[in-house]
């Protein structure tokens, strides 16, 4: 009894059990931790980083206050009612003198030139004209120079340049944008564009998820019901295209629905038409082509969840007398439906970014809100607008992710 006491109390060596137990846990959390480690680091590393940086530069530009800081500096007490004073002005000489030395004059007339159009051209050539200029007076000389600067929107964009800090790329991703006096107005028409694209987006991801959900649940139903041998064949028929690339089967879409390709031969030949039908660069390729491609992603999910349900439930509702269509839709469907939500948020959740394939069987009215993030990060540099739109994107994203664990449950969402 004495020797069961002392191993009861941690043994020989005086150490109680309970800290034993408590030691060997930490070591296995620690050992565990130690594992996941490299997946955590990647993680944070290339998602989690470059995500969060996309974010902040959608708020943040310090373009004028890091290149202008004499101007921005002096217009930080004006009261933005009539033109700045002398000493703004010489400020801004002496701002476009250094920046007409250190060759940054461009990316001061490129930032200015996204709230007004047009003026870059005109900051440029006066940096280099204002290079010159030995004695004041400034302000009078600045305007003769280029009366852009006797204009009053140019100094209030300056003076939002104190603050690295905007809410201009937002604005302009609602198409919004700051007014003469500072306030918010509605962007002018030839400009508002991006509503259109937005709602055109989800648009699209609607009618994809749509399509997927109709073509998909009748052939996970048919998969999840014949004969292991039969299912396995067409499973591997389904998956098939994921042996390609996205850009691979986008291009395929565009042999085959163009003027003269297969699909219109053939409707062509079953006397369905009578001339070739518009079924490239326009919507209809761009959800066709799309649906093709995110069919497997609803259909899985769905098939997983269709797998588990036993056929128990159907029989036994059959015979208690219920009908074909009665017992599936009452007793059947409702199982299914942790699946189809699966399918169909992810997919939605997939359609929302794409890019290849409306760009390629699209037509300019297809173009989703990718493809203009793309346009702002490849050709026009402006990084801005660019992580502005992705975050809108996102924001929609994780919204529709909330409302469906609101709905429906992340602890129904079933992947396989």
């Amino acid at each position: 009894m004495a020797t069961m006491a002392v191993q009861m109390d941690g043994g020989p060596d005086k150490i109680p059990l309970r800290l034993k137990l408590q030691r060997v846990e930490r070591r296995r959390k620690l050992m565990s931790f130690t594992l996941v480690l490299p997946l955590l680091l990647f993680i944070l590393i290339a998602f989690v980083w470059p995500i969060g940086r996309m974010m902040f530069n959608a708020i943040h530009d310090d373009t004028l206050l890091t290149l202008m800081p004499r101007t921005t500096s002096a217009l930080s007490a004006w009261d933005g009612k009539d033109l700045p004073d002398e000493s703004a002005y010489a400020a801004l000489v002496e701002d476009l003198k250094q920046a007409w030395a250190r060759k940054t004059t461009g990316v001061i007339a490129k930032r200015i030139n996204y709230e007004l159009p047009g003026a870059g051209s005109q900051v440029t050539s006066s940096a280099r004209k204002a290079s010159t200029l030995s004695a004041g007076p400034y302000r009078s000389t600045l305007i003769a120079i280029n009366p852009i600067w006797g204009q009053h929107d140019v100094w209030i964009v300056l003076k939002r340049g104190h603050s690295a800090y905007t809410a201009y790329y937002l604005l302009r991703s609602f198409d919004y944008q700051f007014g003469s006096k500072g306030q918010i107005v509605a962007s002018p028409p030839e400009n508002a564009i991006f509503r259109d694209v937005f709602l055109r987006t989800f648009g699209i991801s609607i009618a994809v998820t749509a399509a997927t959900l109709l073509l998909g649940f009748p052939v996970a139903y048919l998969l999840a019901t014949l004969p292991t041998r039969t299912s396995n064949l067409l499973m591997i028929m389904i998956v098939l295209p994921f042996w390609t690339s996205v850009l691979v089967r986008t291009a395929a879409w565009g042999v085959l629905l163009q003027e003269h390709g297969i699909v219109n031969e053939l409707l062509i030949t079953l006397h369905i038409i009578s001339r070739p039908a518009e079924l490239i660069f326009n919507r209809v390729g761009t959800v066709v082509a799309m649906t093709h491609i995110q069919l497997p992603f609803t259909l899985l999910p769905i098939y997983s969840v269709m797998k588990t349900i036993s056929p128990s439930y159907l029989q036994a509702a059959r015979s208690l007398g219920a009908g074909p269509f009665y017992a599936f839709w009452k007793i059947y469907f409702p199982q299914t439906l942790p699946g189809i939500a699966a399918g169909c948020l992810l997919t939605f959740i997939l359609c929302l970014g794409y890019y290849i394939t409306p760009a390629l069987v699209g037509g300019a009215a297809d173009q989703m809100v990718s493809y203009f993030v793309a346009h702002y990060t490849n050709e026009d540099l402006n990084w801005g607008m660019a992580s502005a739109l992705a975050a809108i994107l996102l924001g929609a994203t994780l919204l529709l992710y909330y409302a469906y664990n609101k709905l429906v449950g992340v602890d129904r969402l079933k992947m396989g």
